[in-house]
């Protein structure tokens, strides 16, 4: 069975309207996938070149760093007018399950020459971006950079790997009370249930078995601000589930 679109969110009743039907949008999902990585593909020229970097988000420029004799800054320093260039971003689940890919994402833009690193040995570069396109297992969608300018990268997209593998690894109890908020039809085959992703708004649970798998997103009550409420937040779905609370779907 091929990977299905989100089920229908669900959350305790009381939550508001505007988280249960809140998630981010492409640009705010690009933008954290760009602050959560540490490296990146660049295509210029015919050439790949490989960044073991941060990336850090200013609106529609990126910064990132190279090493000062790389063939990539060399190339960018040749340019007046920027480097064009093409970069490449594959998002894995960092919790082990199938189809760990998650998304693909492509971005266009001009790479710029900012300044030398403090270190001597390596300078930060600007990427300017035009656009970008973000593909999942549920479709394909296009921003400009004047969207993504106007888009905030989630506050927990940094801590969204340890947070998923803590939950992975040390609250079995509490994925299975989780599995309350689902709708029953969906448990019938006895999936394995996984945190598969999470943001400000709610927790993705992948449910696999053997024929194939689905997704469905806890949506919390309020967002979370950081890490900290995050863990508040997952505290308040399982409690609903503890009380089996009625859901809302939409």
């Amino acid at each position: 069975m091929s990977p299905h679109p989100l089920d229908a969110a669900t959350t305790p009743a009381g939550g508001t309207a505007e988280a249960t039907a809140a998630e981010p949008s492409a640009a705010e999902r690009i933008g954290s996938l760009l602050t959560a990585t540490s490296s990146v593909v660049l295509r210029a020229n015919g050439e790949h070149h490989d960044l073991t970097t941060p990336v850090s988000v200013h609106g529609s420029r990126l910064r990132l760093r190279a090493p000062l004799d790389a063939p990539l800054t060399v190339a960018a320093a040749r340019e007046q007018d920027g480097l064009a260039v093409v970069l490449d971003l594959t998002d894995v689940a960092p919790v082990a399950v199938r189809d760990r890919v998650r998304g693909r994402l492509t971005l266009a833009g001009r790479l710029h020459l900012a300044h030398l690193a403090d270190d001597g040995l390596s300078v930060h570069l600007r990427l300017d971006v035009a656009h970008a396109v973000l593909s999942t297992p549920y479709g394909t969608t296009a921003i400009t950079g004047a969207d993504l300018a106007a888009a905030a990268p989630d506050p927990l997209a940094r801590f969204e790997a340890g947070l998923l593998t803590h939950l992975a690894d040390g609250h079995r109890d509490a994925l299975d009370l989780l599995t309350r908020l689902v709708d029953p039809a969906l448990l019938a085959a006895g999936p394995a249930v996984r945190p598969l992703a999470l943001d400000r708004y709610g927790l993705v649970l992948r449910l696999d078995h053997p024929q194939g798998h689905r997704d469905v997103r806890l949506v919390f009550p309020e967002p979370a601000r950081d890490a900290d409420e995050f863990g508040h937040r997952v505290h308040q779905l399982v409690t609903a589930a503890e009380q089996a609370l009625p859901t809302r779907r939409h």
